[in-house]
């Protein structure tokens, strides 16, 4: 009987939810849901045309427009992120840019503990092979 778990959804999905799990308990404190994590890194680079981050986020957590359209609305009322120009386009308020880089450190820790002792190849293997699943998966959505 072998010990070695099959690479498939199941053992995709706990890994994630596991992280998730522990990224919620980080993030909890600053009223955030994961939704939000995922907008605020998403315009830590710069501001985004609102379009823009809906789609990234419709696509990426596989949820709705008015779900995300909410989430964003969260955001701007707890000025984290603010609406500039006729675009619009979306960016950081500085309690955005505070609250994003205290997201940041919890991820970099939490990626520092789970990750800090698999071999470097090894990591580079599963983010190729996740990179190929997660393709194929949205190439199915767009197609359906």
């Amino acid at each position: 009987m072998s010990t070695t778990p099959t690479l498939n959804g199941q053992v995709i999905g706990q890994a994630h939810y596991a992280t998730r799990a522990l990224l919620e308990r980080a993030t909890g404190p600053l009223g955030l849901s994961f939704g939000q994590v995922v907008a605020l890194n998403a315009l830590a680079a710069g501001p985004v045309e609102r379009a823009q981050l809906v789609h990234r986020i419709t696509s990426t957590l596989k949820i709705d427009e008015p779900a995300v359209r909410e989430l964003i609305d969260g955001l701007v009322d707890a000025d984290l992120v603010q609406v500039d120009g006729p675009a619009p386009h979306l960016r950081l308020t500085d309690t955005g840019h505070a609250t994003q880089t205290r997201v940041a450190d919890a991820v970099a820790g939490i990626t520092a503990r789970l990750y800090r002792d698999i071999p470097a190849g090894e990591a580079e293997v599963a983010a190729r092979v996740l990179t190929v699943v997660t393709q194929r998966a949205n190439a199915e959505l767009a197609g359906a």
